[in-house]
């Protein structure tokens, strides 16, 4: 009988420890190929590229942050999360009033730009948390304020391709600023509407062929075919020039090789942030020879900016459900005839 006895406790204590182990520790979370966390035993885990962190529940949600890249504030924007940040660096690109506010009245700081950080005014200011996208000529900075007991966190959103993986990052911060619950919402929210708009253009009788990007000097610097771009081209139901290209990066052409694939381009997108096609020619005569500059239809990035700072690289890092209507009503018209673009405006 003993042995029976013994035996059912020790079932009964590994059924325990089962269960609490389950308890304890979740599924990894996957934002991207690049980031992805878990919880365990009370322990944020998260994994950014090559960075590795833990926090303890003691250390969130944090309170205090500093933001090194205006790309970032899209994400506690959404959130609306404004009032934790305490600092940013160059808040001439950020375009949220919320946050210009809040410079204006003194409550964020500026702690410098890309060339110097004020590493002293960040000390001092003891936030939480910085994050930033790494640049590797600034790890000597990143590790003086992480000796100072600073944590800063690498979060490189700017290199993912997928769009809607470019929006997932907002659950991280969610998570990150005891926001989980809200950030979920806007995530299924905007995944829903992006799904939906997909589904739409897929609709659309006709599939336009599109030209992207400009030209500096005598180079022609074109998204490659599996570019977030190129998905988003894609997504609207158009035909990208360089669709068949398997690139995640830029891709170097001259104008002549641009013009040889450019016959048929009815629409060209992303022309950078000129105010008028005379101006686009006086800063490059030769795209008067492209047959969509004079035939077709001309989009730049300037919808929501002002002076320095442009929202499209912002609120629509997040929202990419915004950013592909955009596509669709430039590509399809007729299937959002009452809809205003966000973030892109036809040039004149």
């Amino acid at each position: 009988m003993k042995p029976r006895i013994l035996l059912l406790i020790a079932f009964l204590t590994l059924t325990a420890c089962k269960r609490e182990q389950k308890k304890s520790t979740s599924e990894p979370v996957l934002i991207s190929n690049n980031v992805q966390y878990t919880e365990e035993n009370g322990i944020l885990n998260i994994q950014s590229g090559k960075f590795s962190y833990n926090f303890k529940e003691n250390q969130l949600p944090f309170k205090k942050i500093i933001l090194l890249n205006a790309s970032m504030a899209g994400y506690i924007t959404e959130l609306g999360a404004e009032n934790i940040i305490i600092g940013v660096a160059s808040p001439e690109y950020i375009y949220s009033e919320n946050i210009q506010k809040l410079v204006r009245e003194g409550k964020i700081q500026n702690v410098g730009n890309e060339q110097k950080y004020d590493v002293e005014k960040i000390i001092s200011l003891k936030p939480d948390a910085i994050f930033t996208n790494h640049i590797a000529s600034f790890d000597n900075t990143y590790k003086l304020l992480k000796d100072n007991g600073i944590q800063v966190v690498f979060l490189d959103e700017y290199l993912e391709q997928n769009p809607l993986e470019k929006t997932a990052y907002i659950k991280l911060f969610g998570k990150l600023f005891g926001k989980s619950d809200t950030a979920l919402g806007k995530y299924d929210e905007i995944i829903k509407n992006y799904q939906d708009l997909k589904q739409m253009a897929a609709k659309a009788k006709e599939r336009p062929t599109i030209l992207a990007n400009e030209m500096y000097g005598d180079i022609w610097y074109l998204p490659g075919g599996k570019t977030s771009l190129a998905h988003f081209i894609s997504d609207a139901n158009a035909n990208y020039i360089l669709k068949n290209n398997t690139e995640e990066k830029a891709v170097t052409m001259s104008f002549e090789e641009v013009f040889a694939k450019a016959g048929q381009v009815q629409y060209w997108i992303n022309a950078g942030n000129h105010p008028s096609k005379k101006e686009m020619l006086t800063m490059n005569p030769v795209y008067s020879k492209l047959p969509v500059f004079n035939k077709g239809k001309v989009y730049v990035i300037t919808g929501k900016e002002k002076a320095k700072a442009n929202d499209f690289f912002e609120s629509g890092v997040v929202r990419s459900d915004l950013v592909l209507k955009d596509y669709i009503k430039i590509f399809h018209p007729e299937l959002l005839p009452g809809y205003q673009l966000t973030y892109m405006k036809e040039l004149q």
